[in-house]
């Protein structure tokens, strides 16, 4: 295994830039980030170039549409800005995937279930990036995989060793100018992990990254995955850690943030013919501040089964898109929410077809507990020139609070006239006969409730091939369900 501690970033700036939205993202900030780091030169124009976007934009404002059921009340952006590099002595979260997997018996693990039986592999990783406030604190690649050519670890190295590999693509795929957060990452982008995997070689074990922060700390990593023609590869991310919901004086004024701030993006590339398997799961502590856009382009033939997991935060508001750019290509969505206390999570998907006989599923599921809200704005474009498509979407929510809120908005915008696209959405309480019925049979009201919501994700659960993954995803629910109210 090859392993190395990598990265480092300069203290928090006190200064703040006369732009349109105050924050301690500013000029003095980029400079000493540039200075610090040891990008490429061309990755540095980018983030001027964004950077100089940025600075013209405010906060989104109430009348876009992806963002006026998104309340950024109170969030205050001139509170955040670039950490310190933590302390040698500060422990990195454990992430419930890392347990998941971790918890397996025996000298394999079945990590894939295909159609065609499972597909084994030794229970270590395939490779691991681990990093804590924006600071990359661990890698580690298979040796056996780097002499196949395969690439993965921290953005800042393998972009200076390997420009013709990632150049093209870095940045290339999400819209870094759309609004304030998607500028500020491009511009002020730290910690990333970026993947390649060459053309015909086919990986079963799975890449692992863990992005991670301390109460009051801020990531803003950036995860670039390209797939070569022909080749397979299974990816796992997942967020970790943060602290409380902030307090603030009888001011106004921002105090220093106990919770946490996020700003990521996550670039896919799938090639031609090639299948790609990922795992997306935001499990940060209930203070965190969680956005991200996070976007795949799907090539002639490629295959994507990316599965989303929202379980923790204060408030995320996400942007994921799948483009399907050539003939044939496939891609599948699963979304596994839950909600509690307070939290507002809001997803805006897009099934993007470009290309003709293309396929593109996706199935959300959410359960809302307290006073909590979920809000899924759901898309199928299909262009002028993708003919025989078939493209469907759903969202299903279970209310398991009378003061619960779900939004769902499904929309079809369709240019070609050979297609079959549908969509649906459903949102309703829990059946009172159902938990009556558990708990004449001697299970207690939790433990109704518990079987209910087990039933109710069961459908999207069965369409996850990632074993540890279900199983993780089940029990982190099953330990936040309450009885209802």
């Amino acid at each position: 295994m090859k392993t190395s501690s990598v990265e480092s970033l300069a203290p928090v700036p006190t200064a703040h830039s006369a732009t349109a939205t105050r924050s301690s993202f500013d000029h003095r900030s980029l400079a000493l980030l540039i200075a610090a780091s040891n990008s490429p030169a061309w990755v540095n124009e980018h983030r001027q170039v964004a950077f100089e976007r940025l600075e013209s934009l405010g906060m989104p404002a109430r009348n876009d549409e992806n963002w006026m059921r998104t309340d950024l009340r109170l969030f205050k952006p001139q509170a955040w800005g670039p950490r310190q590099p933590p302390e040698p002595t500060e422990p990195m979260p454990v992430g419930l995937l890392a347990e998941a997997i971790a918890a397996g018996h025996g000298g394999q693990e079945t990590f894939l279930n295909e159609p065609s039986g499972p597909v084994h592999a030794t229970r270590s990783l395939a490779g691991k990036v681990l990093s804590l406030d924006g600071h990359v604190q661990y890698e580690q690649l298979d040796e056996s995989l780097a002499r196949q050519g395969v690439l993965f670890g921290p953005a800042n190295r393998l972009l200076a060793e390997h420009p013709d590999v990632f150049k093209p693509h870095w940045f290339s795929v999400i819209d870094s100018g759309a609004d304030w957060f998607a500028a500020m990452h491009a511009a002020f982008h730290t910690a990333g992990a970026v993947l390649f995997v060459p053309p015909g070689v086919r990986v079963t074990a799975p890449f692992y990254a863990l992005s991670a922060i301390t109460p009051g700390g801020v990531d803003t990593g950036h995860v670039l995955v390209v797939l070569g023609e022909g080749s397979e590869a299974t990816v796992l991310t997942e967020t970790a850690g943060g602290g409380g919901p902030t307090t603030r004086p009888s001011d106004g004024s921002p105090s220093p943030a106990t919770g946490g701030f996020h700003c990521g993006g996550t670039e896919i590339v799938v090639g031609a013919r090639a299948f790609l398997r990922i795992v997306n799961l935001q499990n940060w502590n209930d203070g965190v501040w969680h956005f991200a856009r996070q976007k795949a382009v799907v090539h002639e033939g490629g295959r994507l089964q990316w599965t989303l997991g929202a379980l923790g935060s204060r408030l995320s508001q996400v942007a994921q898109d799948v483009a399907l750019v050539g003939r044939g290509a496939h891609a599948q969505v699963n979304g596994v929410m839950f909600t509690v206390g307070r939290q507002q999570l809001v997803y805006n998907t897009l099934q993007h077809h470009e290309a003709p006989d293309c396929r593109s599923d996706l199935l959300y599921k959410g359960a809302l507990q307290d006073r909590s809200r979920l809000v899924w704005r759901g898309m199928i474009r299909v262009n002028k020139l993708a003919q025989k498509t078939d493209g469907y979407q759903r969202n299903d929510n279970l209310m398991l609070s009378s003061e619960a809120r779900a939004d769902s908005i499904p929309g079809l915008e369709i240019e070609a006239d050979d297609v079959r696209c549908t969509h649906g959405a459903t949102s309703g309480r829990v059946d009172e006969e159902q938990i009556f019925y558990a708990q004449a049979r001697g299970l207690s009201a939790d433990e109704a409730a518990r079987l209910v919501v087990a039933g109710f994700f069961q459908q999207v659960f069965d369409r996850i091939t990632i074993a540890p993954v279900r199983e993780a995803f089940a029990q982190a629910i099953s330990s936040r369900i309450r009885r209802l109210s």
